[in-house]
């Protein structure tokens, strides 16, 4: 049995000493047998014209690719929307090239962005793919022959209610009624990501879909369309991050979806603007070559110093409340073991 560790957001900007985000998760890192996460950030100097008041997460290469290798985080999405423009794109793509930690998400055309990580360990491929739902209008999404990230379109309607759903919906004739707010991921976007998931399934043993969307603590219909098809196609388990919460978790077809694992090492963001103490959940799989054994997580925060640390379960009861609820909703299971929410996939 192999151990795989998921993380969500990882932004190492302002990171100086590439040691401090995850001193106190590297050993557990390091005994595991693969560990993925999302990138929330480019190791990409920009010039000193460039303000960090405009977007853009941009972290030491030099630093930032050793806090990623001392740590062992064997590879990463790319697929975000805080950093765009072909040279954050380019460059940081080559200081990860150069550190040799594999990615995906990102690339220098189209084809090259939504090409997958293939990582080997102890006798099991791992297959990563990431895609983003949200991003820049501009100079972002990649191209047939222009740099950028790989994406899942989604579209948005404002609805007005035409039927009484529920005690809380007003009749037609009230002028102001509220609109219904409706997401569905496009059809054709979709079935790209669905096909490169099958193509995926026929070389590696464990496939992960990874996804950069969300607003809030909402999981959105769109989510749940790319979750879902994503299992379809044939990945063993889907991770979800982007809005900085912990979201709800869905068991579809006895494989996990995560729809948000927050932030996993996150100190600076927006504006340069230090974060509050975010809470995010670091997911542990047991997998062989079939595919994933048992799913659980446990919740994370960061602390004054910027190292990522692991949380009591006694600590986060509140949050732990909110995700059960939310999670109900799907027919999920949760159940607590000690520090650990395990994930119930079946029975």
């Amino acid at each position: 049995m192999a151990r795989l560790i998921l993380t969500g957001d990882v932004n190492l900007m302002n990171v100086t000493d590439p040691a401090t985000p995850f001193r106190r998760v590297a050993a557990e890192f390091r005994a595991a047998d693969m560990v993925f996460s999302n990138l929330e950030c480019c190791l990409h100097a920009p010039p000193r014209t460039h303000s960090f008041h405009n977007e853009g997460f941009f972290a030491d290469p030099k630093v930032g690719a050793a806090s990623l290798r001392q740590a062992a985080i064997a590879a990463v999405g790319i697929a975000n929307n805080v950093n765009y423009g072909d040279a954050a794109i380019m460059s940081s793509i080559a200081a990860l090239d150069q550190a040799g930690i594999p990615h995906t998400g990102a690339g220098a055309d189209r084809v090259a962005a939504s090409t997958p990580a293939i990582v080997e360990r102890n006798g099991i491929r791992y297959g990563f793919l990431q895609r983003s739902s949200v991003y820049w209008p501009t100079n972002h999404e990649a191209g047939a022959h222009d740099p950028g990230i790989a994406v899942v379109r989604a579209h948005t309607a404002y609805q007005v209610p035409m039927h009484k759903t529920g005690p809380e919906i007003p009749p037609m004739n009230r002028p102001g009624i509220p609109p219904i707010i409706v997401t569905w991921a496009d059809p054709d976007s979709l079935r790209v990501l669905t096909d490169d998931v099958t193509s995926l399934r026929s070389q590696a043993d464990v496939v992960v879909a990874s996804c950069h969307w969300g607003l809030g603590k909402d999981t959105l219909n769109y989510m749940r369309d790319i979750g879902r098809a994503a299992i379809d196609a044939g990945a063993d388990i889907v991770i979800g991050h982007g809005p900085h919460y912990s979201l709800a978790v869905e068991v579809h077809r006895g494989k996990p979806i995560f729809y948000g694992l927050g932030g996993f090492s996150f100190h600076t963001g927006h504006g340069g603007r230090a974060h509050g103490d975010w809470v995010g959940m670091m997911v542990r799989a047991d997998v062989e070559r079939d595919g994933i054994r048992n799913a659980r997580f446990q919740f994370v925060r960061h602390n004054a110093a910027n190292e990522t640390v692991l949380c009591p379960l006694a600590d986060e009861q509140a949050e732990l409340a909110d995700i059960v609820k939310r999670s109900a909703e799907y027919g999920t299971r949760l159940e607590p073991a000690g520090d650990e929410v395990n994930v119930i996939l079946g029975g």
